[in-house]
């Protein structure tokens, strides 16, 4: 199997002295040779070849902008991750670009972290991607809330939506679960 990632991320995926590549060939029973002068990533897989699809998933977790350590939520069964391209929303066009990922952010990080500490999922926003990492679950009102922005909504509507939502959880929580 294989992926591509850009030069700049392949330190990350390695880690110091090689913690993170050794970790995620472990717990997924794989190969990683990495090609730091083109960036080719192939993974070799091992007696489960599911192994090699989490493994695959970590590593572009990784060069989406995530730290190892959020991008090894992937290990999880009920983790997924999930990448929204900018330019369908912004076009081609760098200054548009810069200010939806602006919004996105917002001031001090806060919209991130507000989508994050609102849906339980994990954020990063890293070239012309917005990428997620969760449950199904926390990735479907991660990604409304995301594409609310790159639609132009006002952050106060995405806030209230997001808000609706913790509160739905908190009732459904309380009952038991889904109904």
């Amino acid at each position: 199997m294989y992926t591509r990632i850009s030069k700049d991320r392949i330190g990350v995926v390695i880690g110091p002295e090689g913690k993170v590549k050794r970790e995620i060939e472990e717990r997924t029973g794989t190969k990683v040779n990495l090609d730091s002068a083109t960036g080719e990533v192939r993974i070799e897989a091992g007696k489960d070849p599911l192994g090699a699809m989490k493994a695959r998933d970590v590593i572009n977790a990784i060069a989406r902008g995530f730290s190892s350590e959020k991008a090894f939520r992937l290990f999880a069964d009920d983790s997924q991750l999930e990448v929204i391209d900018i330019r369908e929303y912004a076009g081609e066009s760098e200054n548009a670009l810069v200010r939806v990922k602006g919004r996105l952010i917002g001031e001090g990080g806060k919209v991130r972290r507000t989508i994050e500490e609102s849906t339980g999922a994990s954020v990063s926003i890293y070239g012309k991607t917005v990428s997620l990492i969760g449950s199904p679950e926390q990735l479907a009102v991660a990604r409304e809330a995301v594409e609310m922005i790159l639609r132009g909504a006002k952050h106060s509507s995405v806030f209230r939506f997001l808000e609706s939502k913790r509160r739905e959880a908190r009732e459904r929580a309380a009952r038991g679960g889904w109904r």
